[in-house]
């Protein structure tokens, strides 16, 4: 107890008797300092005392899909920030292959008592992915902020960059520099954000009077190997211009162009999507789709205090407009 009572008082910057006032429910402690001490000893891993187990933790759980692809840590920071300056604490649980479920990471986080979630990425951008976990924090009425996609049915607010828009200004892009061959890289088959990109792509074209090829959209794992073998695909068609779901698929296009002896963006054009960490540092530069991250960060941690207030919020989402940022992957179209 002693030793749980010093780590504690170190933690806040408080003495072992304000600690020890907090524990056993005692008055003379600000509001502020009080949280701060029920907070550490949820970070330290101590259990509340019984009688204020009843009251959430200042823990909000932020779940990724992994941290290989750059967009990922981006949106860590800016929610961690934002979330720290709402008097939050950030409990990152990141998803890898082989690893800790997100449907175990949701139920650590049930344990925890946390105030909120906030998933950046997961399984409800996947429409056949098993979605119980996500009802669980529904009937226990957990506030939670999706990003980048939606469930339906649960009523959880969502931020997202729009993706009819990112695959409108790719596409276009394309296009007013003499591109007619266009393929699209996308993830896979039941990933929300894609199909959105795909609806998108066909919508544009089939304004102009036209249709989108089905051997011109091919589906990839989000990674530069998988961007790779994508890309071989549309290239044995001849496409002189790549839209891609992603920078690592973006990145695994310029390589896929180059295994065939071809140039970017002399021969191929590629677009990438996200605008995520180094992308103006590789060769060539990659053109790409910027995501609004700061601006997604912060809004998505506003919808989130504003349920732990007990506030209510718009179930619907919002959508967040992307820009398009011109480099060095694409150029005028080849002669043929």
């Amino acid at each position: 107890m002693t030793r749980r009572l010093a780590q504690v008082a170190k933690k806040v910057g408080v003495s072992e008797a304000t600690v020890s006032r907090v524990l056993n429910g005692k008055p003379g402690v600000s509001d502020a300092t009080r949280q701060s001490v029920l907070t550490a000893l949820d970070v330290l891993g101590y259990e509340r005392p019984t009688q204020l187990r009843g009251e959430r933790a200042r823990l909000v759980g932020l779940v990724l899909p992994e941290l290989q692809n750059p967009i990922f840590p981006a949106f860590a920071e800016v929610i961690g920030g934002a979330l720290a300056q709402q008097g939050l604490t950030p409990v990152l649980c990141t998803q890898t292959k082989g690893g800790v479920s997100e449907e175990d990471y949701v139920e650590l986080l049930l344990q925890q008592q946390v105030s909120g979630v906030v998933f950046a990425g997961g399984l409800y951008a996947q429409a056949d992915a098993p979605h119980d976990h996500y009802r669980l924090l529904a009937d226990r009425k957990i506030p939670v902020v999706l990003v980048n996609a939606a469930i339906e049915h649960l009523g959880f607010p969502g931020v997202s960059c729009d993706d009819a828009v990112a695959v409108e200004q790719a596409w276009r892009h394309l296009a007013s520099l003499g591109h007619e061959k266009i393929g699209l890289v996308l993830g896979p088959g039941d990933h929300m954000p894609s199909q959105r990109k795909l609806a998108a792509a066909r919508a544009l074209l089939k304004a102009s009077g036209e249709e989108l090829p089905e051997e011109r959209v091919v589906r990839a794992m989000f990674s530069l190997e998988g961007g790779q073998a994508a890309t071989a695909r549309l290239l044995d068609q001849g496409v002189t211009g790549i839209v891609c779901a992603s920078d690592p698929i973006a990145l695994g296009a310029v390589r896929a162009a180059r295994r065939r002896g071809l140039s970017v963006p002399e021969d191929v054009s590629i677009v990438g999507y996200d605008d995520s960490a180094f992308m103006n540092c590789t060769e060539p530069p990659l053109t790409t789709v910027r995501q609004p991250i700061e601006a997604m960060g912060r809004a998505a941690v506003e919808l989130l205090s504003v349920q732990i207030g007990r506030g209510s919020v718009p179930s619907e989402e919002l959508l967040f407009e992307p820009e398009l940022v011109v480099r060095g992957s694409t150029a005028m179209a080849p002669r043929s």
